[in-house]
This record gives C-alpha cells, structure tokens and sequence, in this order.
C-alpha cells in the first residue's frame, strides 16, 4: 500500500514555485512577471509562479522518473489501475490513444453509434474500420442507453477478427450498461475492452455508485477527473489492467497526441485531485449523493416535471445502473423544450444546466455543490412550473429513431482515406448522395450524424435541418451554419 496522503508532484511544483533564481527558460512570462495585467487583475499573481516548464525536479510526462510517476503510481493504485497515464489534452487525446494503441490502418473496431467525436478522431488517425452498434433506445423519452452484451456477441460473431471493442459507461445522462457481461464476452475472444468513462471518475469512491469500469472489466478506461472530481478542466487520466493492453504502445500513442509542453498546473491538479479522493473521497460523495438525492425528490414533487430513473425491470442489458449524482430532468410536460428552460433557468434564477435536449436538461451534482446551489436550483424548478408553463407545445416524438433511419449503411471509404481525400465545399442541398469528408454532430443529441466516408442522403439532411429548425446547432463541420458541407471531391 502506498501513502496516499502524498503528493509527490505538488510539492515538487510549490517547492519550484518559491525557489528564488532568475528563469532563463519557457514559459515567456516568467513566473508571472511577463504577464499582462489584465490577466493578473483575475487570477491573482501567484499561479503563474507555479507555471513551469520541465524542470529537472519535475519530471517528463513522456519519460517519467521522478514525481510524475510517483504521483502516476498513487493514482493508478486509488482508482484500481495496474497502471495510470496523466492527460492534460482531456480524455479526447486518451481515448484516441486507445484506439492508436489497439488498431492499425484496416483493423476492425466494435463501439456504438453514440460514442463520442474523440473516438472518430481515433478512427481517422489510426486507419480503423468502425464495426457500428445501435445502442439501447427509450422511445418513451427518446433517450439513447448503452449498447447490449447481446449486441456485442452477435459483432463479434460476425466480426470476429475484431481487434477491439469500445463503449460508453456512463452514458451523458448518467445511464450504465452490463459493462460486466461485455467484459467477459469481449475476453472470450481476448481482445481488450476500452472503455470512455470520461463521466464515471468517482465511481471508485462510494458503494452506493454504479460499478467503476475496471471493476467490472475493462482493459482500458479513460476518466475526466475535471468532469466530476477536482482537478482543473482539461485535466484527465487513462487506467489500464491486465496483460491485453501494450503498455508501451499506449505511451507511444500518448506522445503523438499530447502536447510536449504540458501544464503542470493541471499536472498538480491531478496529484491533488487523487489525494483528495484517496483520503475523503467516501465522505465526499456521500455528501454528493445527500445532495442529489434530496434535489431528486424535490424537483420530482414538482407538477410537470420527472426526473430519468432506473427503469423496472431494467433494459436488456442497455440501462442496468443509473449514477444518482446526475440528473436528467424532462421538462416538456410543462409545454417547453429544455432549450427554453435552460434559458429561462439561467437567465432569470441563475442556474446553469449542463447540457439541453428537446425534452430534457441534465444537470451534473459533484463534490464542488453545495446546499445553497441546491436550494437554488429547486427554487428555480418551482417558479419554472408557476410562470413559465404553457400548453400548446407541440414536440417531434422519436428523434434517436429518426437519427437511426438516417444513418449510412455502411462507410463507402474508411473514416481516414476520406478525411485526407480531396474535398470540396458544396452548398447542403447538392450533396445528396456525395461522400462526407468531415464530422457532422447535431445538438441534440450530441452523436456524429455524418463521419468522413459515409455516404450523405436525403434523410440525414432533412433531419440535419430538423435539428437546426428545433434550436439545436451544429458542430464539427467547417460551416455551422449548415449552409455547406465538405465532400470527397
């Protein structure tokens, strides 16, 4: 057991922060006296001491030594890992080292249809070829769940030179597959199973939480310490166990999709954020959970309002476990759509939602709530459904099952032979029947509707400016606006 009380990588950055020389060195500023006022008048002076560079004290992320593999080693044995990689480009450069580290240029990968962009972008750098699977669907609140063990064992028998499979656990909305029951159907054809747990990172701190995706598993998991725990945005780590995973290839990929001048401001922010867990992390989401629950069933009081539970019996293997600290509110039986009552949220009571949908808002209660926030945001629900109800909304049921009926078959090149192909920017409504070069992703629901090598069809445009007709937006394409898009020429 090692002490968890250390922080070997936060006390060699304050150690550095106040040793008096003079800084021949990046970064320009100099420990603060470079920088601009303005920025000094909002964040104070002192941080920019501990702003440094790859000091001989403090380690190299890409050949650790020193107190970054100390501070690595306390995390990886906090959070249940055999071993763990600092990230400061966020789980996206994490899950792209992943696939990098587990596929080549043709190499088959099974993972869902609602997985995150980063995960394209993994498809793009490594040559992989996406094995897609339809994950589990609520109709009732048009809401995407997990994929199925089912669905992952019939890929695999149809696929079964598959080099790996990767799933979502959580899902945004906090929904858990049988991660369990893919892990052991994965294994029979031992190859590993890659998990983006960018939403799961306190799963290893309470009984009371789904299982953490190690535990139940997983070869690889990628976690947003930022998203939920208390390390600085941007901050992330990749776990790994077992013997399916190449160590060496991970930290290989890792070097091409990091940058080699890190922050060790987030660096630290790691270190701390794992102590912080390793020592009171128990007390801490139990505090969180307290908090949770008791704007769960405040704002399920509220006429017109429901809040996404586990359902019963559970889905087939797509809904098994729901994180409590996040909730997902439906708001349109109070005649609005979550964009207008995200709006209406923030701008007349001050509360800001994490994400809107057209039915719903979901709302993320961490360690950094307090009871005051909660107060706040029960407050806001109620005089939501007073004065802000309406009748006479009228919303477009089955948008996931529209998404569905959109979708390309299959890719008519790989997502990487399209993305380095010759393009061209067309208006929208001449490219029916073209090859897409570039991502498409809609809010809602947040899922790559176009990837490069997908063919574009009438159906997915129409849905495109559905989206947009609804108050959604588009990301990943060139023009957000929808106006264009870029084509294989």
């Amino acid at each position: 057991m090692l002490n968890q009380n250390q922080t070997p990588l936060l006390n060699a950055l304050k150690a550095n922060a106040a040793r008096p020389h003079a800084p021949f060195y990046t970064p320009g500023h100099k420990q603060g006296e470079g920088i601009s006022q303005p920025l000094a008048d909002l964040f104070g002076t002192k941080i920019f001491r501990a702003d440094l560079t790859e000091l001989a004290d403090l380690d190299n992320l890409f050949t650790p030594q020193g107190v970054i593999q100390e501070a690595q080693q306390l995390a990886a044995e906090a959070f249940g890992a055999s071993q763990t990689w600092f990230l400061v480009n966020g789980s996206t450069c994490g899950i792209e080292a992943a696939i990098l580290a587990t596929c080549g240029t043709g190499d088959k990968i099974i993972l869902p249809r609602n997985v995150h962009s980063s995960a394209i972008a993994g498809l793009i750098l490594s040559g992989a070829i996406p094995i897609f699977l339809n994950p589990e669907y609520d109709p009732v609140l048009d809401i995407a769940h997990s994929i199925t063990p089912s669905a992952v064992q019939f890929a695999l028998q149809q696929h079964p030179d598959a080099k790996a499979v990767l799933t979502v656990y959580p899902t945004y909305y906090g929904v858990c597959g049988d991660l369990s029951a893919i892990a052991n159907i994965t294994h029979q054809y031992n190859i590993p199973l890659l998990v983006d747990e960018a939403h799961g990172a306190h799963f290893a701190f309470h009984p009371e939480l789904p299982t953490p995706a190690l535990a139940a598993g997983a070869d690889l998991t990628v976690q947003s310490i930022h998203k939920v725990l208390g390390a600085m945005t941007q901050a992330s780590m990749l776990h790994v166990q077992g013997n399916r995973i190449d160590c060496d290839r991970i930290s290989k990929a890792l070097q091409l999709v990091q940058s080699t001048s890190p922050s060790y401001l987030l660096l630290a922010s790691l270190d701390a954020a794992r102590q912080q867990m390793a020592l009171y992390g128990k007390m801490l989401m139990s505090r969180t959970l307290e908090l949770a629950n008791e704007a769960r069933t405040k704002i399920s009081q509220i006429p017109g309002l429901s809040i996404l539970e586990i359902p019963s019996p559970a889905y087939k293997g797509g809904f098994v476990a729901l994180d409590e600290t996040r909730l997902t509110i439906t708001v349109s039986g109070l005649g609005l759509t979550g964009f207008e009552a995200d709006e209406i949220l923030d701008e007349k009571f001050a509360v800001t939602a994490e994400f809107a949908s057209l039915q719903h808002l979901t709302l993320i209660i961490s360690l950094g709530n307090t009871p005051t926030d909660i107060k706040q945001l029960v407050q806001g629900f109620i005089t939501l459904a007073k004065e802000y109800r309406r009748t006479n909304l009228t919303l477009k049921s089955h948008l996931w099952q529209d998404f569905v009926n959109t979708l390309s078959p299959a890719l008519h090149f790989s997502p990487r032979e399209a993305f380095f192909a010759v393009s061209e920017i067309l208006p929208l409504i001449q490219t029916s029947d073209r090859i897409c070069a570039e991502i498409v992703c809609p809010y809602p629901p947040g899922i790559p509707v176009l990837m490069p090598g997908e063919i574009i069809t009438k159906p997915v445009l129409d849905y495109l400016q559905q989206i947009q007709a609804m108050g959604g937006f588009i990301s990943g394409s060139a023009d957000t606006t929808l106006k264009t898009l870029k084509v294989v020429k």
